[in-house]
């Protein structure tokens, strides 16, 4: 790939992660909440589909900006998810809150 061609696929890149900013924030909200709710309660099927749904765009997309960390987290999260009952709820929140830092370090 010529430098060229590399830079404006980055610009690219960084063009479409500016787009789904807000996407990407109220599918975080959503996991906290959910992460949230676990832990205290059974999930319901809706929630924990929600959020293996969630999980699973995420850890498909996030190592294509670069976050790569972002994208063994959301592999975690989906795996949890994925069988009901979830069985480590208390796993969940640490989880989702370390995906928003690997995703957002300086919030």
């Amino acid at each position: 790939m010529t430098p060229q061609a590399a830079a404006e696929t980055n610009a690219l890149i960084a063009e479409l992660w500016q787009r789904h900013l807000p996407t990407l924030k109220e599918r975080l909200d959503t996991l906290d909440r959910i992460a949230a709710s676990a832990a205290n309660v059974t999930l319901s099927e809706a929630d924990r589909e929600q959020a293996v749904a969630i999980s699973h765009k995420f850890a498909g997309s996030l190592g294509m900006y670069g976050y790569q960390r972002g994208t063994e987290i959301a592999m975690q999260l989906e795996v949890l998810y994925r069988t009901p009952p979830v069985s480590q709820p208390h796993l969940l929140v640490p989880l989702t809150q370390e995906l928003r830092q690997a995703i957002f370090p300086k919030n």
